[in-house]
């Protein structure tokens, strides 16, 4: 039976936004809307399908789906849908078919439109800015097992293309896992593969799968956060990721999973580098890093969450470069691995960063190919990453120098020569290098280095009195009275480097556990997390810490946040008469921790009880 305008009208009443709207103003809506009636299974609208405005459910549910025709959402009794295509470009970018027996009501886009120029509430409702944010931040503390689907299908090599086909119709699914007789993975097949590859080729239904499927696919394990797995999605440009753990395949993520986890901010700028035909495009993409970090912080986002991002970006920025160096050089003649030190090694970069990186060479390396082809790719590199943000490092600690571009064999015996020796300068490097993370190229090279050097430099207690004594030189800045002491003088006078007085004692204090427990990890929050698990803190003294430190760069980053929002440049120092009695109480608070830390770790104990 159609709707009575009065029943509309009723209905209206009961539907946020449209409940503080006028009685005028809902008869004005009323009258205008459209009345659809759908049968069960029946399909409302189709991707791209020109959309007649926004459809809100008075009776019935709704299902949603992708561009696979998987099912995103379902939704009942007063949600509205279609919105997103709406205000975009005016088609839909899902499709929708009813569940059950439906009503639907259609509000007219130029009547919504004119609703949300004329009236705040229901503007505030439709903008989707907040919910984002919201939305990234859900995503970036999310383990991707949360949401993987668990036990994907698999098939066999030697099975046929229609075998696989016929697979995914009956599930109802987008890919297939290829898996030997072990259950490990050693490929992926997709719908994509088979239209492009099986019928544009027209290949027979026979075809075993390992001919078109994509072998050693990229993976991610179950402990990933769902950044990573946007990211990687939005750089390699893949709609499917396996989930593997121990070698052993555990589940699957396709970018319907992700739908209503979306880090949109973030996610766009790695998705713009990934594309970037030079440098300075990525510098318009990297441009947009203190806006973004403005808003993980308004977002209520973790100091460990927002610094990761920021160093995605980073990473993203970087592999891009290789990416176009190798493609203006041409292909290397020899394996290599690009690798981060410093903050982005750490994953710990913030609105501030200069870039600190080196090169591992394969051993065949001839000194015409490291001085000629290795030298080029390294200046084009970090010369785009400075055009990036990422100024040169003063300290000269980057990849065109030639000392830090060497032959893995020569980095081998840097390191045991710092370890047997040392003296200041190997202090400082070891500092520096103990951060190493690849970023490009053939990790194998440095996976025995970093197991080596860790097991050596547990061993040599001589070292790691040296470097605990090292790790000491950057102290919190506490007065003798328990005050904060400032700087004394210069252009940051009277205020707190929240950098190498700041978060650096800490980051010293988590290398130190890492190189006598053995921890693979370098960013600092994971060492500590670890060196709690393994003993080489107490609980309680890695809980302080842990407080300490995150009290500490949340601290940091706020005030670079606060920065920006000024209009001026994120910086380091910051002035302790902007903080509140109560904030200034905590932050010298954490202070305290941490120098009973270092107190604790230069007498040898390394715990507190």
């Amino acid at each position: 039976m159609p709707l009575t305008p009065e029943q509309v009208l009723r209905f209206l009443k009961s539907v946020h936004p449209y409940d503080t709207l006028s009685e005028g103003d809902l008869e004005a809506l009323s009258s205008q809307i459209e009345v659809w009636e759908r049968a069960a299974g029946t399909n409302i609208y189709e991707l791209g399908e020109e959309l007649p405005g926004l459809f809100l459910i008075f009776d019935g549910a709704v299902e949603i789906r992708d561009e696979n025709d998987a099912v995103i959402s379902r939704l009942g009794i007063r949600n509205s849908f279609g919105e997103r295509g709406l205000f975009l470009d005016g088609r839909a970018v899902t499709s929708a078919r009813a569940g059950d027996q439906t009503t639907l009501l259609v509000v007219p886009h130029t009547r919504l439109t004119e609703l949300i120029a004329s009236h705040q509430t229901v503007a505030r409702f439709f903008d989707r800015t907040q919910k984002a944010r919201s939305r990234e931040n859900d995503l970036v503390i999310i383990p991707v097992e949360t949401f993987m689907a668990p036990n994907p299908i698999t098939c066999r090599p030697e099975d046929t293309v229609q075998d696989a086909a016929t697979r995914m119709r009956d599930a109802r699914v987008s890919s297939l896992c290829v898996t030997d007789n072990e259950g490990r993975l050693i490929g992926i097949i997709t719908l994509r593969d088979l239209s492009f590859k099986v019928l544009a080729s027209a290949l027979p239904v026979e075809t075993p799968i390992e001919a078109v499927m994509t072998a050693n696919p990229i993976t991610l394990t179950p402990s990933a956060i769902g950044s990573d797995l946007l990211h990687l999605m939005m750089e390699q440009r893949i709609g499917h990721v396996p989930i593997v753990e121990g070698g052993r395949l555990v589940g699957m993520v396709t970018q319907t999973d992700l739908t209503r986890f979306q880090a949109i901010s973030s996610a766009e700028l790695v998705s713009q580098i990934a594309v970037a035909r030079d440098a300075d495009e990525i510098a318009r993409a990297t441009a947009r890093i203190p806006n973004l970090l403005v808003q993980l912080v308004a977002a209520g986002s973790r100091h460990e969450i927002v610094t990761r991002l920021i160093t995605d970006i980073a990473d993203a920025a970087t592999r891009r470069l290789l990416t176009l160096a190798e493609e203006k050089l041409g292909p290397p003649p020899v394996p290599y691995l690009w690798l981060a030190c410093g903050s982005q090694g750490r994953r710990e970069q913030t609105g501030v960063s200069d870039q600190d990186n080196c090169l591992i060479l394969d051993d065949r390396v001839t000194d015409a190919q490291r001085e000629g082809y290795f030298a080029d790719l390294a200046q084009l590199v970090c010369d785009g990453l400075n055009t990036s943000g990422y100024v040169f490092c003063p300290g000269d600690m980057m990849a065109t120098n030639p000392r830090w571009s060497q032959p893995l064999a020569v980095w081998k015996s840097y390191f045991e020569g710092w370890i047997k020796t040392p003296d200041p300068e190997a202090q400082m490097l070891s500092s520096v290098m103990f951060d190493l993370r690849p970023i490009g190229g053939d990790t194998s090279l440095f996976e025995d280095l970093q197991a080596q050097t860790l097991e050596a430099s547990s061993r040599n207690s001589i070292f790691v009195a040296h470097m605990i004594s090292n790790s000491l030189k950057h102290t919190p800045p506490l007065s003798l009275l328990r005050g904060l002491a400032t700087i004394r003088s210069g252009e940051h006078k009277n205020s707190l480097d929240m950098k190498h007085n700041g978060v650096v004692p800490v980051v010293d204090l988590a290398r130190i556990y890492a190189l006598q427990g053995q921890i693979g990890a370098v960013n600092t929050r994971a060492r500590l997390e670890e060196a709690r698990e393994t003993g080489q803190l107490s609980k309680s003294g890695a809980g302080d810490l842990l407080d300490a430190y995150d009290l500490i760069a949340e601290t940091r980053i706020q005030h670079q946040a606060d920065l920006v929002k000024q209009g001026a440049q994120p910086d380091n120092f910051l002035q302790p008469s902007t903080l509140s009695d109560f904030e200034r109480s905590h932050v010298r608070d954490a202070f305290v921790v941490v120098k009973s830390m270092q107190s604790a770790i230069g007498h040898g104990r390394g715990m507190l009880s």
